[in-house]
């Protein structure tokens, strides 16, 4: 009996054993082929091993279809250098020769002078070479030719995206991302910070460990975008149209998922090719105004003001006043944008006609300690946290006074400048339920062994009753089905909630504003009470048009359209 148990238990020794060595060797080749397996694709290049270390590196950035498929939006492409040892080459312009068959680019005067250099052991003659014409120059068996592997940033979108993408390059003697998510992410993106790999046994358990350790969820990973490249496309189409139409110095657009910051399109016309930044001129243009730069909104803002005189309960969508078509603070008088007084008018119709004094009759109803406070819970006085580096703050110590005036001129939305994201994340609320919201554009980190994070942004604070939020949209279909542009671009099948903005730019030195410059803006969310995306467009001093009703309503319903079409979002109505 004994001898019975002895053998079992050998029998079950023996199986976990081999259960065990099974085990190691799938992870043992999930680490080598998964993990590791660009290291020794690399190992199997040695012949081309680069005399100065490791090999650039780096993670890549990709766009995310509506199938969920990833494309590239930034990536590596690989060649070889070719360099030369002047003190092993007897004849150089044989030389010289023999290496322009396959290198046409070759100059020969750079060539000889390089080639020729005494006691100079390595001369980098051409970069980015291609494997086959590397393969044809090693078989000359030339002395003193030697060819080395090169990793390079692509991106294979171009101009797409460019100032939100960013790019790599040298700061001194280290690359790294200098602009957009290339920055923001330059430590998740940064390939090679752990070192090269050690042996057998050391590797897999202290891969396993560093996979599995919160801490290093910092390191080495891939991002995957909200960025839907096909509506990122379409937008920016629909902005470079509307810059060259009216000759505007930019122009910009957002396309945004209103409950939970999602960002489908980010876009800033005019542009640059990512892959030749080394060709700009202006180094201003890798900015990314809709984050980094302030605007004076303009009349976009009277909705939020509404919001406000609706969630206090002080007014009505018939609440009326008398509109004399000016009113008059602290020796500042303010009109309307035509100068007209309307007579008794409802607060509907100070959306539907754009009234500054009726902007102003709220906001006083309201009060000015109330006013401030929702105005500071719409996130104005604070940055969002989008995933962007060099996010300006918006210029709102105009609320700190206590004077009647300025309180009246942020009522319809002067005297308050603000980043495109920040107005963004403030309207969202108007029609989400009344929520704020973190708008973010990476979704996922696929961190370097398998394993990946999801970005979960969660609503913040709720900062209108939900009742408010579907009030002031009601105002706003309103505004579209029946004033904007006399109702001309209702839509028979969706509910669309929509305001314009006319803003006057300020002068250079803070004090007043040009006569004849304008900042055009346009917000509308849809389908209206359960909105699946908000657009927002602006463009900067566009010439020929006074009103942003004229320059933007059309493109806005074009990029309508498309969204509606391409996401096959059910009629509401």
């Amino acid at each position: 009996m004994a001898h019975h148990i002895n053998h079992t238990s050998r029998i079950r020794l023996i199986s976990s054993l081999l259960v065990f060595a099974v085990g190691f060797i799938i992870l043992r080749l999930f680490f080598v082929q998964v993990v590791n397996g660009s290291y020794y694709s690399e190992i199997a290049d040695r012949q081309y091993a680069t005399p100065r270390g490791s090999i650039f590196d780096r993670g890549s950035i990709f766009f995310k279809e509506i199938d969920g498929k990833l494309i590239s939006a930034a990536g590596l492409k690989s060649g070889y250098i070719v360099a030369v040892n002047p003190q092993k080459i007897t004849n150089a312009e044989e030389l010289y020769l023999n290496l322009k068959k396959y290198i046409p680019e070759l100059e020969h005067d750079t060539f000889i002078k390089k080639a020729t250099k005494e006691k100079d052991p390595y001369e980098e003659i051409a970069h980015r070479v291609s494997r086959e014409s590397v393969d044809a120059i090693t078989a000359l068996k030339a002395p003193g030719v030697s060819a080395y592997k090169e990793k390079w940033r692509f991106y294979p979108a171009g101009e797409m995206a460019a100032q939100t993408i960013g790019f790599t390059a040298y700061k001194g003697d280290v690359i790294g991302g200098r602009y957009g998510l290339e920055r923001q992410y330059d430590g998740i993106l940064e390939r090679g910070k752990n070192g090269l790999y050690v042996n057998f046994f050391a590797e897999v358990f202290s891969s396993l460990r560093s996979n599995l350790s919160s801490d290093v969820l910092d390191k080495e990973g891939d991002l995957v975008l909200t960025m839907d490249p096909s509506v990122q496309s379409y937008v920016e189409k629909v902005a470079k149209e509307i810059n060259k139409k009216y000759d505007s110095e930019e122009t910009g657009a957002i396309v945004i998922n209103p409950n939970d910051g999602s960002i489908y399109a980010i876009v800033i016309t005019p542009s640059f090719d990512l892959n030749k930044f080394q060709d700009v001129e202006n180094a201003g243009i890798f900015s990314n105004p809709l984050v980094e730069n302030v605007y004076e909104m303009g009349s976009i803002v009277k909705p939020l003001t509404m919001a406000v005189a609706l969630d206090k309960g002080v007014v009505t969508a018939k609440t009326t006043y008398n509109d004399t078509g000016s009113l008059t603070f602290n020796g500042y008088t303010i009109y309307n944008y035509d100068k007209r007084g309307r007579g008794v008018t409802t607060m509907q119709n100070v959306l539907d006609e754009s009234l500054n004094t009726g902007a102003a009759y709220a906001m006083q109803k309201v009060g000015k300690e109330d006013f401030k406070k929702y105005f500071l819970a719409f996130g104005l006085a604070e940055r969002t946290g989008i995933d962007l580096p060099n996010e300006g703050r918006n210029l709102i110590s105009n609320l700190n006074t206590n004077r009647d005036i300025e309180f009246v001129n942020a009522s319809y939305g002067q005297g308050i400048a603000l980043t495109p994201i920040s107005m963004v994340r403030a309207l969202a609320v108007l029609g989400n339920g009344g929520f704020i919201i973190t708008p973010h554009l990476v979704s996922e980190i696929d961190y370097k062994g398998g394993l990946n994070k999801v970005i979960e942004t969660p609503k913040g604070a709720q900062v209108l009753k939900k009742e408010t939020s579907e009030e002031i949209t009601r105002m706003l279909v309103e505004v579209v089905d029946k004033a904007l542009l006399g109702g001309a671009v209702k839509m028979q099948h969706y509910s669309i909630a929509a305001k314009t903005g006319t803003a006057q730019i300020a002068l250079p030195n803070g004090k007043g504003y040009y006569e004849d410059r304008y900042l055009h803006s346009f917000f509308g969310y849809f389908p209206a009470y359960n909105p699946k995306f908000l657009i927002f467009i602006y463009t900067k001093f566009p010439k020929g048009e006074k009103y942003a009703s004229h320059t933007l309503t059309y493109p806005f319903i074009d990029i309508t359209k498309f969204l509606l079409s391409y996401y096959e979002v059910p009629p509401d109505r």
